[in-house]
């Protein structure tokens, strides 16, 4: 095809969009009035199951299926980055150089590790009642355990994560998601059915099966996260060429790299 056959192919294609978003846009509400069909149906939903915040009983309960496709898709990637940035054979692991850290970055940095990691758990239990959830508190938890590699050295940081028990824990997360959403398939016909008892509104134990998606989904993400990063690090730390030749064998050096 020429160049200016796919010119007139992408205008086509670009006017087809553009007609279709000015339908849709004409059709939408007027800004700023009282009426809203949806967030209406959505606050009702929520309510009615017991769950104080309206976000997550959408994210885990009326759209729940949507969910699990966005928790695969960072399932996927944590796969597919995993089996690309593999050790290969002309690749070997070099120990990385002591960190030069400054007393200061060290000592706060220590000091909001722990603080961080609770404030993530906090999130992911409470995602039911405030705002914040698995998705939010997953990362900050992940990225909270790397104030260690902050404070200290990379060295300091694999002792608290070692990549194993992070990938089966990633993995664990995705298949209690679908384990909870068979059980309200058996429970009530229907995949990921909230047929659990939904407790007292705006307590720990309530929203039904809402803490129990939002948990796997808060495992999934904080360890997606870890490996994600672990497997970047490897490469950018540890992972040197094998020598090949006179003046090979040195350790391949990572942009900006200060020891760590």
């Amino acid at each position: 095809m020429s160049r200016a056959a796919r010119l007139r192919l992408l205008a086509f294609g670009a006017l087809g969009v553009a007609a279709l978003l000015v339908w849709a846009y004409t059709g939408l509400p007027h800004f700023g009035q009282p009426h809203h069909p949806y967030g209406d149906r959505a606050v009702h939903a929520a309510l009615a199951r017991r769950t104080a915040n309206v976000v997550s009983a959408v994210n885990f309960d009326q759209r729940a299926f949507d969910t699990m496709g966005e928790e695969s898709i960072l399932f996927g990637a944590v796969l597919g980055t995993v089996v690309l940035l593999r050790q290969t054979r002309d690749e070997r692991e070099a120990p990385p150089r002591p960190a030069l850290v400054r007393p200061a970055v060290r000592r706060y940095a220590l000091r909001l590790l722990p603080v961080t990691l609770v404030a993530g758990l906090y999130i992911v239990a409470h995602g039911q009642l405030s705002p914040g959830g698995g998705f939010q508190g997953g990362v900050v938890v992940a990225t909270g355990l790397h104030l260690l590699y902050i404070a200290v050295d990379y060295r300091a940081l694999e002792k608290i994560r070692p990549r194993g028990p992070y990938e089966l824990a990633d993995a664990v997360g995705e298949g209690a998601y679908l384990v909870v959403g068979l059980a309200g398939f058996v429970a009530a016909g229907s995949f990921l059915a909230n047929a659990l008892p939904y407790g007292t509104f705006n307590s720990i134990a309530s929203g039904g099966s809402v803490p129990l998606l939002n948990a796997a989904v808060g495992m999934e993400v904080a360890s997606a996260v870890v490996v994600l990063l672990a497997c970047f690090l490897d490469q950018a730390v540890e992972i040197a060429r094998r020598p090949a030749g006179p003046g090979a064998g040195r350790r391949r050096p990572a942009p900006g790299d200060n020891g760590k």
